[in-house]
């Protein structure tokens, strides 16, 4: 249901092809393979990644494989997807998994009637069958692919964002540098993490908001669209859409780690330098300048945290000449139109 936060346009294509390459010969160099996990891969992975793909490792959970295999088609340098609910349960081997009408609202939790009874998305949440699936953790999947961690996860669970999230074992929580998130506004399942929750306890445990995308429902009962084709046959839950706007009802939010955290627990430059990479790709070009500032300092390095400095930098000035070169194009445009309609 929820889709993923949008990507920023940070820079042109050839810029971007650039900086993939850089970025590329950074990690390659220095020998890190980032690991990224994907909870909720039943769509493509997120487009975030793709400039760090090829030399990243992918593990993707997907209840429609039968099990765990190599996927090298995705781009990645490895791809695992995984055939079993992940659960915050450690002694779980199955657990119920409720099959909707749309697959991707399907969850662990039982949606709810109440809630969801006011919007006309509401069916999208009927449950059409129960099952019981092969369950497992994430700390499980980690020790069984030989992982000593996680970089970056991505937790789509229709509503056990954060219970996933805490169910990592403390050090490797500890060294998890971005995580997205995408709860809910309003208690669509039974029992759900809402925004408020996943927020305040993120925030507690040394991440700060880097981005958010509201996503939304029409609030408007079907019950009452059934009644209005009564005079106007033609309304459907296209026309509806097209005719009112939605309400919030979701976020995708993404968290970045703080510099404060890092400190606090003495890490190497590979965290300092992933985190880096992380807020350069998400367009944090202000915080990717702390980052590479506080390196320097920390590492009393200067050689190549300078590096870094220099080239946040020029994506700063490329980024500010772009935006200026936009709001020019407007201002012209919005002259022109201007002496148009005095000329007309």
């Amino acid at each position: 249901m929820r889709t993923g936060l949008r990507p920023v346009r940070l820079t042109t294509k050839d810029e971007a092809v650039n900086m993939g390459k850089n970025i590329g010969k950074l990690l390659a160099d220095l020998d890190i393979k980032p690991v990224l996990m994907d909870i909720g891969a039943s769509g493509a992975p997120p487009v975030i990644w793709n400039q760090i793909a090829p030399y990243s490792t992918y593990v993707g959970f997907d209840p429609d494989l039968r099990e765990i295999h190599e996927n090298q088609s995705a781009g990645f340098r490895r791809s695992v997807i995984i055939n079993e609910a992940i659960t915050s349960d450690k002694g779980a081997g199955e657990v119920n998994f409720y099959l909707t009408r749309s697959p991707f609202c399907s969850t662990v939790l039982a949606p709810n009637p109440p809630a969801t009874y006011n919007w006309l998305e509401s069916n999208l949440f009927d449950v059409e069958k129960v099952v019981s699936v092969r369950a497992t953790t994430i700390d499980s999947v980690l020790k069984r692919l030989d992982m000593p961690g996680i970089d970056w996860i991505k937790v789509d669970s229709q509503g056990t964002d954060l219970r996933l999230i805490n169910s990592i074992s403390p050090d490797v929580l500890a060294r998890v540098m971005a995580i997205d998130t995408e709860p809910g506004l309003i208690d669509i399942y039974q029992h759900e993490d809402l925004f408020v929750d996943v927020h305040r306890d993120l925030t507690s445990k040394g991440f700060w908001l880097s981005g958010m995308h509201v996503g939304g429902f029409v609030r408007m009962r079907r019950s009452t669209l059934k009644d209005s084709r009564k005079f106007c046959a033609k309304m459907d839950d296209i026309y509806v859409r097209k005719s009112v706007r939605t309400s919030p009802a979701y976020l995708e939010a993404r968290y970045l780690r703080t510099l404060e955290w890092l400190a606090q627990h003495s890490f190497s430059q590979r965290e300092y330098l992933l985190l880096w990479i992380f807020a350069l790709i998400d367009n944090q070009l202000g915080f990717a300048l702390d980052l590479s500032i506080e390196s320097e300092r920390i590492f009393n390095d200067r050689n190549a945290f300078g590096e870094l400095k220099a080239a946040t930098w020029l994506c700063m000035k490329r980024a500010h000449q772009r935006n200026a070169m936009q709001a020019a194009s407007s201002l012209v445009r919005r002259c022109a139109k201007a002496l148009l309609s005095r000329v007309l």
